[in-house]
């Protein structure tokens, strides 16, 4: 897989995590739906925020490594 591929492809994993954070805070704080389905409700949006987290941060430090790589090796040359 070449650099530009998987840039593209953590970009989107970046942008879905935070979707689903931003998806988890909406239903946590404004669905009448999850307050009224109680616990359950909870944990449904909780898992939407830990979704979103585990896509989202890891995929951030990664493309920062290879961008600083990147850059790293256009310097040299």
């Amino acid at each position: 897989m070449t650099d530009d591929k998987l840039i593209r492809l953590l970009k989107i994993c970046i942008v879905i995590g935070l979707s689903l954070i931003l998806l988890g805070i909406y239903l946590h704080n404004f669905s009448d739906t999850m307050e009224g389905m109680g616990v359950t409700g909870i944990i449904i949006s909780a898992v939407c925020v830990a979704l979103g987290m585990v896509l989202s941060l890891p995929t951030k430090m990664y493309l920062t490594f290879i961008l600083v790589k990147r850059e790293a090796g256009k310097s040299d040359d």
